[in-house]
C-alpha cells in the first residue's frame, strides 16, 4: 500500500456511507428511509480513491514506471 493516506480516506468515506445507510435501515423508524443514491455514489468515490495515488508517491514509487 504505497497510497496510504487515499487508501484509508477511501476505506473510511466506504464505511462512514455503509453505516450512516444502516442506521437509518435499522433504526426502527418506517418514515427514514437510506437514500441509495448516495450510498451508491460514496461507495463509487471511495474506491475511486483507494484506486488514486497520492501526490507524494512518485511514479517509480507506485510500480507505474
Amino acid at each position: 500500500m504505497k497510497s496510504w493516506r487515499t487508501t484509508i480516506t477511501g476505506i473510511l468515506t466506504i464505511l462512514v456511507a455503509v453505516a450512516a445507510a444502516g442506521k437509518a435501515f435499522l433504526d426502527g423508524d418506517p418514515s427514514t428511509v437510506p437514500n441509495l443514491e448516495t450510498v451508491i455514489a460514496a461507495v463509487i468515490a471511495g474506491v475511486g480513491l483507494i484506486s488514486a495515488r497520492d501526490n507524494k508517491v512518485s511514479s517509480e514509487d507506485a510500480g507505474i514506471k
